[in-house]
């Protein structure tokens, strides 16, 4: 099998998990058009991302349609960069369903079927000895069929299956797939119980590399993913802004700036410094704020309290732990507000508002007046608006310039 590889990948799955995100339903909108979805995933691509997950195009006709355009574009991208980019479908195990996918001119198949108690019980209704013989012959012939397909088989909800129940049903299948996933299907795994899966797994399948895809619903989806990594897995399923299905899985600017600050080599794959454009790209098309728990953002390079903008106007490494820079977070905003000090105001004065001649004795004057009266900041005036009409009323000669310092503006 010629897919195997032992570097770390993204399988990216925005347009498989991240539309099944509440979110959607949140602001009211309830599909990305076909040009939004070329859009999302070209920017994916130029970011380095070799593998697009995508719903099987058994769903409807609208994602049969959405699917054929995408090859049709990543085609022309791989034409003209010479690089390489795998469209996998996400396809449970019915005949009918892969050989749908398979005409569609997926380059692979991403397979699963749910192997906890769970799933067992309530969802398919197959005990383990019945999935293998759902699974394996399956897997058999389209690997006889289609030996340059690439396959990966996941037993849903694998963390909730007991390890022994999981290898059972890898065993069976192992000849014939080229990764294993591993999801972490509702959020329930700690970074400790993926580390020792992570390693048992690796030492069971030394030459069949693992995938990841880990929920949010506990909030340890970042940190888990980190984790695998570090415990020798291969690949990890993310989503732009972490969005997906109830509280989303794995961000992927997120995973890669936490792999960059441990690892720079691990992610030189990956054009980091477009990380910030691609989380806004997605929030503008939700039309919604790059979440404030996101790492790669602007709130990262956000400063309002006093002593903390004055330590950040002398050095930004003062309250800004890594240079976020290099995933493309290229501003900064010092916010004014009740917390502002004398140095932020004396800041603003001086290189926002351009006046001249603004003394400590000065600033802090005005200081003082904009800190006791910002309960009176309402009716659409901005911070800085309230701040220029205090300091007009203490006559300051001003500068006719303009503003250049752009990112320090609220």
């Amino acid at each position: 099998m010629n897919h195997k590889t032992n570097n770390f990948q993204i399988t990216d799955t925005s347009l498989r998990e991240g539309l099944q995100s509440p979110l959607w339903d949140d602001v009211g909108k309830y599909h990305l058009s076909s040009t939004e979805r070329i859009e999302l995933a070209l920017s994916l691509m130029k970011y380095g991302v070799r593998f697009l997950e995508v719903f099987s195009p058994i769903v409807n006709e609208k994602e049969a349609d959405n699917l054929a355009l995408l090859i049709k574009e990543r085609d022309k991208f791989c034409q003209k960069t010479g690089q390489p980019v795998s469209i996998l479908a996400h396809v449970r195990c019915h005949p009918s369903d892969v050989e749908i996918a398979i005409k569609a001119g997926v380059d692979g198949l991403n397979l699963y079927m749910g192997t906890s108690e769970e799933s067992q019980n309530f969802g398919h209704g197959k005990k383990i000895d019945e999935i293998i013989k759902t699974v394996r012959p399956l897997l058999e012939d389209i690997r006889r069929n289609y030996p340059q397909l690439l396959l990966r088989f996941s037993g849903e909800d694998a963390f909730r299956t007991p390890i022994g129940d999981l290898c059972k049903v890898y065993d069976s299948v192992v000849e014939f797939v080229d990764r294993f996933g591993t999801p972490d299907t509702v959020g329930t795994a700690t970074p400790a119980e993926v580390s020792t899966r992570v390693k048992a797994l690796r030492k069971r399948y030394p030459q069949t590399p693992l995938e990841g895809h880990f929920h949010n619903d506990r909030g340890y989806a970042l940190i888990n993913a980190v984790t695998a990594v570090k415990a020798g897995m291969q690949h990890i399923q993310t989503t732009v802004l972490g969005i997906g299905e109830r509280s989303g899985i794995t961000s992927l600017t997120g995973l890669l700036c936490n792999l960059y600050l441990d690892n720079p080599v691990s992610t030189s794959n990956f054009h980091l410094d477009q990380s910030y454009s691609l989380n806004v790209l997605l929030a503008s098309m939700l039309g919604i704020q790059v979440p404030i728990t996101e790492p790669v953002s602007l709130t990262n390079r956000t400063h309002s309290a006093g002593p903390h903008t004055s330590a950040v106007i002398k050095n930004s490494g003062a309250y800004e732990g890594h240079d976020l820079s290099v995933f493309g977070v290229n501003e900064r905003r010092l916010l004014l507000g009740p917390l502002s000090g004398r140095h932020i105001i004396k800041y603003y004065l001086t290189n926002v508002l351009n006046y001249t001649d603004v003394t400590d004795e000065i600033a802090n004057d005005i200081a003082a007046e904009f800190k006791q009266k910002t309960e009176e900041i309402k009716n659409g005036k901005t911070p800085t608006q309230f701040l220029k009409d205090i300091a007009a009323n203490h006559h300051l000669a001003r500068l006719s310039k303009p503003v250049s310092h752009q990112e320090n503006l609220d």
